[in-house]
């Protein structure tokens, strides 16, 4: 059985740091594209963030260009998103995804494109 799970959030102050983790298990996905999107309430899904486990390319949300960095472990076969300089406008449940098997023509930050998700993890960011 193929399980994401994210850990790693919790609460910090405007301008703090946190670093999330998503810890994959049941494959590797070395040669798959990893995703953080995250979720506010009363808010659709977004992207945040995503990378390819193996020589591929990073993608991130405007929003967060310039304060988070996604990186991964494939011998772990975790994926991690080191945020900085949160803002009050991060806080959400923010989850991890993985696709199954690298679909050329799917984009890196659309839903669609990945087959498995964590439960999310819940990043709370005071002003």
């Amino acid at each position: 059985q193929v399980q994401l799970v994210e850990s790693g959030g919790g609460l910090v102050q405007a301008g703090g740091s946190l670093r999330l983790s998503c810890a994959a298990s049941g494959r590797t996905f070395g040669s798959s594209a990893m995703g953080w999107f995250r979720q506010s309430p009363g808010k659709e899904r977004e992207f945040v963030a995503a990378s390819f486990w193996s020589g591929g390319d990073t993608d991130y949300a405007d929003s967060v260009k310039g304060r988070f960095t996604i990186s991964r472990d494939n011998a772990k076969n975790t994926v991690y998103l080191q945020m900085n300089s949160l803002k009050p406008q991060d806080t959400a449940v923010y989850y991890c995804a993985a696709e199954a098997i690298r679909h050329p023509l799917k984009l890196l930050n659309s839903m669609g494109t990945y087959d498995y998700w964590g439960q999310g993890t819940q990043v709370t960011v005071s002003s």
